[in-house]
């Protein structure tokens, strides 16, 4: 096992390994930023260092910090929890030339898997179904024009480096595609420093899908079901579930196995989720991997009742996995609602003085939180401040718990995203399982101004 890791991030995913890491008996070492002086991750773990001032730039996303910081220390290992510098391949390549475990994939993973046009090569390799479109880079305005007319508009351009919703333009006819398609081009490069794009098919009312994998070193790869997380607004989720109120078994066994091959199909090992949309004759087709741990890991952890942060701590450091696909068993229903220091309709953000913070409890509530009363909430990173997860035997009983526990919440000093998540719970079409991506823009839409 591991001796002593350090967690190359902040917040509640920081504070989630290290529990972890006590968990199985390992030392911890937690980096922060001037502006995280007094965050609870610096609190938990065994050692604290500094790494810099408030900016991402220069604390979070500074390697040479980072790994100054693992020297003195005496680490052995050093994870990146999600975000900042969690899918950066150079970054892991430097972690291992250095002598230290990288708790994730080989780099050689990462950016098979990072490059969208890469991604698509392997995932047609591996019989994974794609969305229709182009087979890598479109070149031209002319050739992007071709492969629209073969897939059937409306289609949609895609920065291969892109994410977060940055590098998108959607075209419904024929004469707006060649300004679309310089459009994206320029917005790539000025973004990601790459102007490759690619072309596919736009699905105006698909379901977002993933499936959960998890892999050793010694060739094993399972997968823990599948997530629902359709409840997102500007290409960022706000709600998720395990398992898919809209999902049979039949398509589940199908996508499921899918998610296995794509994670196979580059040796993939650790915790990583291969990203599905799902029409509505449930169809499916892959989008894209996220080759770290998930925000919304919790959801799966709580139907499987595997611990997804224990297994990539154990199969970074040799271990194989100890149980088989046909042990891995679904239990009940979990959602996870993501809390936000945030207007709850207008969406900006609430940095500030949490003056009050009670978190909600009772039987099959977990909530995963850095927030303590007193905390002062930076300014400078994501907003979210809480993750709140409940399971029950039934979808049904699951919204009740979770409806219990957002009212149990108390953040006083800072306005939060409650209200929004009190809402949604509440609407008919989601107590109904009856939403697709579109969904919560669309509801948003409809409320009156607050």
């Amino acid at each position: 096992m591991l001796h002593k890791v350090l967690i190359a991030n902040r917040g509640e995913i920081a504070v989630r390994i290290i529990r972890a890491c006590k968990d199985l008996g390992i030392g911890t070492v937690a980096v922060y930023s001037e502006a995280d002086r007094d965050a609870m991750h610096t609190r938990l773990a065994d050692q604290s260092i500094c790494i810099g001032p408030a900016a991402s730039a220069r604390s979070y996303l500074n390697i040479p910090a980072i790994m100054s910081a693992a020297s003195l220390t005496d680490c052995d290992a050093i994870h990146p929890g999600y975000g900042f510098l969690a899918e950066n391949a150079a970054f892991a390549e430097i972690v291992m030339e250095s002598g230290y475990t990288w708790v994730g994939p080989s780099p050689e993973s990462m950016r098979i898997m990072g490059d969208k046009v890469s991604a698509k090569q392997r995932m047609q390799q591996a019989g994974v179904p794609l969305v229709p479109g182009s087979d890598g880079a479109v070149e031209s305005p002319e050739e992007a024009k071709r492969i629209a007319r073969e897939a059937g508009y409306p289609v949609i351009i895609k920065a291969s480096a892109g994410g977060g919703g940055r590098g998108m333009k959607i075209v419904h006819h024929e004469p707006a595609l060649a300004a679309a398609f310089s459009m994206c081009q320029s917005e790539a490069k000025a973004a990601f420093g790459d102007d490759t794009v690619y072309v596919e098919k736009f699905l105006e009312q698909p379901r977002h899908i993933e499936v959960q994998v998890l892999g050793d070193s010694h060739g094993n790869v399972v997968h823990l079901f599948e997530r629902e997380c359709s409840i997102q607004r500007n290409n960022q989720k706000v709600l998720e579930e395990a398992p898919s109120c809209f999902v049979d078994d039949e398509t589940r066994q199908k996508i499921c196995a899918a998610g296995v091959a794509a994670a196979k199909s580059v040796d993939y090992v650790g915790a990583g989720t291969i990203e599905f949309l799902m029409n509505a004759d449930k169809s499916f087709y892959f989008i894209e991997m996220n080759t770290r741990i998930q925000v919304e890991h919790p959801v799966s952890e709580w139907i499987t009742g595997i611990d997804l942060i224990e297994w990539q701590l154990r199969v970074a450091a040799g271990e194989p996995l100890a149980f088989s696909q046909q042990q891995i068993k679904r239990k009940g229903h979990a959602i996870e609602c993501r809390i936000n220091a945030e207007h709850p309709f207008k969406f900006t953000p609430s940095p500030g003085k949490v003056e009050l913070y009670h978190a909600p409890g009772g039987r099959s509530v977990r909530v995963d939180s850095a927030l303590y009363s007193g905390y002062s909430i930076p300014p400078y990173y994501d907003s979210m401040i809480a993750k709140i997860i409940t399971h029950a035997r039934t979808r049904e009983k699951c919204i009740r718990r979770m409806q219990r526990a957002i009212d149990e919440l108390a953040v006083i000093g800072v306005t939060s995203n409650q209200e929004l998540h009190k809402r949604l719970l509440a609407n008919p079409d989601f107590q109904r399982g009856e939403f697709n991506i579109h969904f919560l823009e669309e509801w948003l839409k409809q409320l009156p101004d607050e």
